[in-house]
Formats: C-alpha cells, structure tokens, sequence
C-alpha cells in the first residue's frame, strides 16, 4: 500500500515539553514558563518547529496541573499571562510554533464552575456537570476511574453523587449540556486570539457518554482486583453516541482561523472493535484535526507489526496530518523501555516518517526514568513506585552539574545518576550522540518535502529482522530501512543508491547490497 499526503502542514516536527521539569528561572525547584523561553535558542537549534506544552493554567495540582481550576489564566508555580506572551513572541520570532493542552472533559473541583454547581440542585450549573441520585444506596452505576476506584463521589449536602472519570477532585462536565460546549470553545478562542498556533486535546474518550449510564460490561478476560480500571469493557462510559459530533464541533473553532490545529490524545481499545477503524472515525471528525499515533508505546519490537502498524495508522489517516509520537508525559520512557541502541534505531524511523514527528523533551539525548522514592512520589493515579508517571518527568539534563542545570535548588524531582553521562552539553560536541543523528534529521526533515508529503510505502526486504519503506515525490525516491534484530543484517536493494544518513556512521552500502549493524537504520536515495 502506498499513500500521498497532500496536505500544508502547520508543523514538521515538535518537542513536548512539560514545564515543571524543562527549565527552573525563579528559584524554587521547579520549572517555569519563562524557563522554556531561556531555552527557545536550544529548541530552534535542535530543529523542531513547533513545542507542545502541558497544562500550566492556575491548578490546585491535584493532577499536576490536568486539574484545571481557571482554563484562562497561569498558575503562579509557572509565571503569569504576561510571560506566556513573552514565550509566544520568543517563539514566533524563531519560527517555532506553539502549542498548549486543552483538558476538556472535566475541571477541577475548585473552579468556580463546580464551586456553583456543587452549591445546590438549583443553582444554574448544576447540569454542567454530571450529578445522579444513588443507586439503592449505592453509586449510580458500575463506572470505575481510571485512578482507580469508583467512578462517583458521593455529595452529602445535597445528597447526590458526582461522575469522575478520573481522581475525585476531577469531576466530568456535562458535555451534554450546550453551554458547556460553549464555553470550552471560548476557552479555545480565548488562547488562539493570544497567538496559540494548536491545541493537544485531552482524554477524549469521555466526551460522550452513554445518556442511560447504563453498567459497563465486566471483562471476564481480567483475572485482577475486581475493582480496577482493566475489570469492565468499557462501553458506556465513553465513545457515546455523540462522541464525533462533540468533537467536529470542538474542532471547528479551528474553521474561524486560516492557520490552527487540534490534535486529539486518542487510545483505541481493542475491545470496542477494530483499533484502526476507530483511528480513521477520530481523526476524520474534521480536516484540521487529527490523533496520535502511539502504537509504538505497545512495545511490541517486531519489524513486520511495526511496519504494519505505520501503514494502518497512514491509511487510517488519509489526507489529515499524521502525527508520529514515540512517548510522552503519562508512558515509561522509550529509552527505559527498550534500550538506548534500539530506542535510537525507533526515533530515527519516526523522524523519518510523513506529517509531524513528535519528540518527549530528554528523548533527543536518550533520557530515562528515575528510580523514585516513597518521598518523590506526587502521582495520584498510582499506589506504585514502579508506576508512578512522574518517573518520566524528571528534569532536563542539560549538563553535568549536581542538578543537571535545570535549576540552582533541589528540583521538585531527583536528576537522572546518569545525567554525567547523558546531557546536551556532552552530546552537543559528539558526533556520534544520538543528540546529534535527531538535530541531522530533523535538519533534512525541514529541506527535504519528501520526507513530509511524500508517499510511503512498505518494502518486502526479503529478510525478517529488517523494515523497509520506500518515500517518493515529485520523482524522488528515497529509501529507509531499520534493522530489528541485534546482529548484523544483509538486505539487497531493489535499487542502488548512496547513504544520507544512517543510525551509525559506517553504513554503506556496496551496489546493490546493504549491510545494516545490529539494530542499525539508514536511510539511503536511491538514483
């Protein structure tokens, strides 16, 4: 199968950055708005084009910050509107555009929206969120959070429970309810007028529920706590009957604009039918919104499924902007997960591959997770150490030093052991670093628009441990290939051609023979 890709791209390439962990500026041990902007010259020389960044809007931080308390306004751990402003015209002046989170589907408990309709069954808010009577004394149905626990929260002044989908302090808004939609939507109006260039969109899934909240079907399949997320089919806490029809209408605020984007955090689930139909419902809800492509987090190091799956994803994709991701936030580290050598050989695929390529800020330089203690811990969602997503999200290493030059003080989060050995300073003088091979591909990512538009097609390499693709526009053909297992591979090109670029730099290629090093990629042109 091959496919085109016709469209303008807003982006190339883009580096997620959570703030409390890019850059310090003020002092107290975690990071800031106005420490990104300190770093913009690193992010335009790294060669991305566009930053996502998560939520730094005012938040009690029950959630980190996914708990919003004002939609409208920066928490002062982060700075203030004005040093938004400052870090939009930093960018902008470099070229690099910005987007933020949208966190839709619920607020905190301390906005002022469920501060009224928590206040009685009167008050006009009250249906802005999602209040039911008990159930014969019980909660009004079977839902279970994704923090684990029960769905509801039972409200003693007036005698009703509340739906959280995620931790209480969460609750659901009533996308149901028209004011609600509204309102979301002048949220979004409020940043794009400011110069926001997109919006990442948040948890999607429970933007429709079922109206009936009927139970969720239990999964017999599941042999855990009884009470866990993974016990039920979840099929009537989200994907509701209006699930795209909320969503179309939600992206097109974006129709009001010549030049926005939406980007909607999007996991199938397998139980709820074909992942890669529901794939193709999200991201053809409108033409200016699109879904991640996060199968890689799977693990699954395969070189045919990989390829397949890519191809799945592209088709599912059609003439909307793809957008590869290999992790972020809320999942383990790719570099935990499968090791620098082969992590290295993933991230020069995806930097290879159509639309937006998306890099988890310290991925460049191959960072870890940290081994965190019972006193690091600050995720609500888990009671593990071993699960805590905050092992993810430790600062920047951005050199040698005690505290990795994120900050002056001790951080909110322990610095990587390795950071002596893994940190922009070191790598940004090694050829050979994998900060390096990420600034080269990011570099032919911008001059070469084959790589963004071009057709993608899967190679039949005649070896097992070996992926390829074929790329071609306008007549140009380009060719890249990754091997998957880790011993030296032989492919025979279908064509000769001259190496671009490789994982290593002794790669070549000898007529039409190429020999790839274990867990080796290159990407050759092929005359």
């Amino acid at each position: 199968r091959s496919t085109l890709f016709p469209y303008t791209t807003l982006f190339r390439s883009l580096e997620l950055i959570y703030p409390r962990s890019f850059r310090d500026l003020n002092g107290d041990g975690v990071g800031d708005l106005n420490g990104i902007t300190l770093k913009m010259d690193y992010l335009s020389d790294l060669g991305v084009d566009a930053i996502w960044i998560s939520p730094f809007f005012t938040s009690p931080m029950t959630d980190l910050g996914y708990d919003v308390a004002d939609y409208q306004n920066v928490d002062p751990v982060f700075g203030g509107l004005d040093d938004f402003r400052m870090l939009l015209d930093e960018a902008h002046a470099r070229d690099i555009k910005v987007m933020i989170d949208l966190v839709p589907c619920h607020t905190s408990d301390q906005h002022p929206w469920f501060v009224e309709s928590r206040s009685g069954r009167d008050n006009p808010k009250r249906d802005w969120y999602v209040w039911r009577d008990g159930n014969d004394g019980h909660e009004p149905n079977n839902w279970v959070s994704l923090a684990g626990g029960k769905s509801w929260t039972f409200d003693a002044d007036s005698g009703q429970y509340y739906l959280h989908s995620f931790l209480p302090t969460q609750p659901d808004l009533n996308w149901d309810n028209p004011e609600v939609r509204l309102a979301i939507k002048d949220v979004v109006r409020f940043w794009f007028d400011m110069g926001v260039d997109g919006m990442r969109v948040d948890a999607i899934w429970g933007i429709s529920k079922d109206p009936e909240l009927r139970d969720d079907t239990v999964n017999y399949d599941f042999h855990g706590d009884s009470n866990s997320y993974g016990a039920y089919i979840h099929d009537h806490c989200k994907h509701g009957p209006h699930f795209q029809e909320y969503l179309h209408e939600l992206a097109s605020v974006c129709d009001e604009y010549d030049d926005k984007q939406m980007v909607f955090e999007f996991y199938p689930d397998e139980r709820l039918g074909d992942i890669w139909r529901q794939y193709h419902d999200v991201i053809h809800v409108h033409p200016k919104a699109t879904a991640f492509f996060m199968e890689h987090r799977q693990n699954d190091w395969h070189g045919e499924h990989t390829g397949w799956n890519i191809m799945n994803y592209l088709e599912a994709t059609g003439e909307n902007t793809p957008f590869f991701c290999l992790g972020n936030h809320d999942q383990p580290r790719v570099t935990s997960r499968l090791g620098l050598p082969r992590s290295r050989a993933l991230q020069f695929l995806n930097l290879l591959c159509p639309g937006v390529s998306v890099m988890y800020y310290g991925d460049e330089i191959g960072m870890e997770d940290v081994d965190l203690t019972q006193h690091d811990a600050q995720d609500g969602f888990h009671h593990s150490l071993q699960d805590d997503r905050n092992r993810a999200r430790t600062p920047m290493q951005w050199n040698s030093s005690r505290y990795a030059g994120f900050a002056n003080v001790l951080p909110w989060l322990p610095v990587h052991p390795n950071r002596k050995q893994v940190n922009v300073a070191k790598e940004t003088k090694d050829p050979g670093s994998l900060l390096w091979l990420c600034r080269k591909l990011l570099e032919l990512r911008h001059e070469l628009p084959i790589l963004r538009h071009g057709t993608m097609e899967k190679l039949d390499t005649g070896n097992g441990f070996v992926l390829g693709f074929r790329r071609q526009l306008d007549g140009q053909q380009l060719q890249i290939y990754i091997n998957f297992a880790d011993s030296a591979q032989t492919v025979w090109l279908p064509e000769t051609g001259r190496v671009i670029i490789g994982t290593n730099p002794d790669i070549h290629v000898d007529g039409d023979v190429l020999q790839l090093p274990g867990y080796g990629g290159v990407l050759i042109d092929i005359k």
